[in-house]
């Protein structure tokens, strides 16, 4: 067996794949030159590849719809991006390019949305969905949007006092609501049922007992959300068939009942040998969906997703130099890369995520295996293992090298930026990357700009207090 980084990719995966390939024996993604990026700008940077944004939508979009066609269904399908994943313009505004809707969850979401509607990039038409729960000042600004003509905002119940709270503030305003079902948490996980939602055996009397009789709500959507997201497993089968048996015995009392809403997403690729049947998924989801309306004898619902990790999480990459590697003992080489991880994906430090890790030149050198170490002070700055090795394995160099080892994260799109707070201050005072965006011409030419510089000494120095 051969011992180059190439020939372990190329003996363990298929590539090419979708959105990696070589050329001139550097790394592209989504068929950008990594090399040209890091000769234009240095490192570290964070790239944004927006095209890939609507690649997900439409994906989500043709697999649905094909899925409702092959199964006559009688509903639509409506896609709807979560806003809490990546709140940059250039992602809400290229996801917006494709008449998605939006989901909220805090207060300042629909300070964004009465933005949007000001710069004339949605319209009232759209459907709004309010998750989270629901301050005060929450329910105040989505009964703004509903007095300025957003008639499709949908709010999701998670409790009785919350829609207590919501009808003292409403007064004889007509809403249009939903209810979550709690769920019950995966064996793994620290708690049993979900904070999220109203308990299923309490739905049905939840709902007779405080909303049937009143003139102005209206009950339009029933919410399941599963955390760990749409899995082929008997956990989610399971949640997935509890939350069908009680839409269609809520439908039989809620005249205005008509939409479920799949809250938690499809889970993205995490490494090369990622396999995930998008097509079967979606098949039996309306497929199930059917045959239960089909039993209860009653109308179809249109179908709502809220996919946010989905459609952003791949468009992404955060592109390292590897400063110097150090053989700390026998076994365990360490190389140094130019930033803290744990500023830059901070999933990898909190929650344990792992994203695509590739190297951008040296494919042709021997491999060997290393943990990736930043260059703050802090013991857990560092990432050693991949999904499905549980090892990293990259090329080797020598610290005399005329050309660093450059190494790259993919499909770090979702919750990166504000988990690490984009902008703010950094564990030891490690500014955040460069953020570089590239995006299509109308021809299909790349077009790459820096959106904004690695953070400086004054803008940190700003936020503590040091400059006035």
């Amino acid at each position: 067996m051969k011992n180059s980084y190439f020939d372990l990719v190329e003996q363990s995966y298929y590539f090419p794949q979708e959105g990696f390939d070589l050329r001139d024996n550097y790394l592209t993604f989504h068929g950008i030159s990594l090399k040209y990026l890091i000769e234009k700008y240095g490192t570290p940077f964070n790239l944004v590849y927006l095209p890939k944004i609507g690649d997900q939508i439409k994906k989500s979009r043709n697999l649905f719809n094909r899925a409702i066609r092959n199964n006559n269904y009688a509903g639509k399908y409506h896609f709807c991006y979560c806003t809490k994943c990546n709140h940059f313009h250039h992602i809400v505004e290229a996801a917006l390019k494709h008449k998605v809707n939006l989901e909220t969850s805090s207060a300042f979401d629909i300070d964004l949305i009465q933005y949007l509607l000001k710069e004339k990039k949605i319209n009232t038409n759209i459907s709004l969905i309010h998750n989270g729960y629901k301050t005060d000042e929450y329910i105040k600004k989505i009964l703004e949007l509903q007095d300025s003509g957003f008639k499709n905002s949908i709010i999701i119940l998670d409790s009785e006092r919350e829609l207590h709270r919501i009808l003292s503030l409403a007064g004889d305003r007509k809403l249009k609501i939903g209810i979550r079902m709690a769920i019950v948490e995966e064996p793994q996980s620290a708690y049993y049922t979900s904070r999220l939602g109203i308990p299923h055996n309490e739905v049905i009397k939840f709902y007779n007992e405080f909303i049937k009789e009143k003139d102005n709500l209206e009950l339009k959507m029933f919410h399941f959300f599963v955390d760990s997201g749409i899995k082929d497993s008997l956990y989610y089968w399971g949640e997935f068939q509890k939350a069908l048996k009680l839409y269609v015995e809520l439908k039989k009392t809620a005249p205005f009942l008509d939409s479920f809403n799949l809250g938690g997403g499809f889970p993205i690729r995490n490494h090369l040998g990622f396999e995930y049947n998008y097509e079967y998924m979606i098949n039996e989801i309306v497929s199930n969906i059917k045959e239960a309306c089909a039993q209860g004898n009653i109308p179809d619902p249109d179908i709502y997703t809220e996919f946010g990790k989905f459609t952003v999480g791949e468009s992404s990459a955060i592109v390292f130099e590897v400063l110097e590697q150090k053989q700390q003992n026998d076994t365990e080489l360490w190389y140094i890369i130019n930033n803290s991880l744990m500023n830059t994906i901070p999933d990898a430090w909190s929650i344990h995520e792992k994203f695509i890790l590739l190297p951008v030149n040296k494919w042709n050198n021997e491999y060997t295996r290393v943990n990736i170490g930043g260059i703050s002070c802090d013991h857990s700055d560092y990432y050693n293992s991949e999904d499905l090795n549980q090892e990293v394995l990259l090329p080797m160099f020598k610290n005399s090298d005329k050309e660093p080892l450059y190494v790259g994260f993919f499909h770090t799109g979702a919750y990166q930026d504000s988990i690490s707070g984009y902008g703010g201050i950094k564990h030891c005072l490690i500014p955040a990357p460069k953020h570089v965006i590239i995006d299509r011409d109308e021809k299909g030419n790349f077009i790459d700009y820096l959106y904004r510089n690695e953070q400086s000494v004054s803008e940190m120095f700003n936020i503590l207090g040091y400059t006035k």
